[in-house]
């Protein structure tokens, strides 16, 4: 029999956490605990949590200390061997737990699983894309991270277990990456694993509109990825996903004006990796993308969907 730990990091997301933790609560698999950690909310989000009254819920409070260190406190607090990951504004279809548990029980050689994950935006849903040829609707496969992500990682905070020999082997989040930790953690994990893949909906992620110029953060503060350049001289696949992560941060510069941090990355890419469009953006400058991105923005709130800078 198979028991997980449901780990959860909250910080302000009194809007969505009740939400979160019903969809929990309704799994029609119930061999489960919940960590959950509040991280320092200044809003009402304690109190939604503890209108919860369930034996099996382990509530944490602690002075914020981050989305990396916050998730490592409730990993480690974990009791059982499997870690079902889940962001505190996302949510679980009933069956995610049992269909993690049949993966679990038709792969034991394997330690990490995850199911697709739809993408909620403004009330409407879409269904994430991911690149495995001739992937079948509900095909379960064993995969590359690195190949099976070009499109969107096939790993997410939300439709994701790892059992924790997985933190023994690669370690945790770093903490000290402010945006981009669960990129940083997967591309780690993708060089120890493979990853069991479902390919039917489990889970619903909830995604504002493109917001790339609006970021708080600066593109310094995202995740890099010097350290996974010796891997990828003998590594095509990686070699490609950090070429498209790359592009991204490309883009986050471009827009926020910082030319030392494009050229950094954009002389590290091989063009070869990316698409005619990817290519052609990573031409225009700063003024053109914001242009580029309030279209799309208002294209969207408009119900129609263009897709990301792809």
């Amino acid at each position: 029999m198979t028991y997980f730990s449901v780990v959860i990091a909250v910080f302000n997301k009194e809007k969505y956490i009740a939400n979160t933790l019903k969809s929990v609560l309704e799994q029609t698999y119930q061999n489960f605990e919940i960590v959950i950690l509040n991280d320092g909310s200044t809003d009402n989000s304690e109190a939604e949590i503890l209108k919860f009254k369930d034996s099996r819920i382990r509530y944490f409070s602690k002075e914020n200390q981050g989305a990396g260190a916050a998730r490592n406190f409730v990993i480690k607090e974990a009791k059982h061997d499997y870690i079902a990951l889940l962001d505190a504004d996302d949510s679980w279809l009933p069956c995610y737990l049992e269909e993690q548990a049949k993966m679990i029980s038709a792969f034991p050689e394997e330690s990490v699983f995850a199911t697709a994950i739809d993408v909620e935006k403004k009330g409407k849903i879409y269904p994430s894309e991911y690149s495995v040829p001739n992937l079948q609707l509900n095909e379960v496969r064993v995969v590359n991270f690195y190949e099976a992500s070009c499109l969107n990682s096939i790993l997410t905070s939300s439709s994701t277990v790892l059992h924790k020999k997985v933190f023994s082997n690669i370690g945790y989040y770093d903490p000290s990456i402010k945006s981009g930790q669960d990129t940083d953690l997967w591309i780690r994990l993708g060089l120890e694993f493979s990853v069991v893949f479902l390919n039917k909906t489990c889970a619903v992620y909830q995604y504002a509109l493109a917001s790339l110029s609006n970021s708080n953060l600066k593109v310094s503060q995202k995740a890099t990825f010097e350290k996974f350049e010796p891997f990828e001289k003998d590594n095509a696949p990686l070699k490609k996903f950090l070429d498209l992560n790359r592009y991204s941060l490309c883009i986050f510069a471009r827009l926020e004006g910082n030319e030392a941090v494009f050229k950094k990355n954009f002389e590290k890419i091989n063009q070869q990796n990316l698409s005619k469009r990817q290519q052609f953006l990573l031409k225009q400058n700063g003024t053109i993308l914001k242009s580029f991105l309030k279209a799309k923005n208002n294209l969207e709130k408009l119900g129609l969907r263009l897709g990301t800078f792809k």
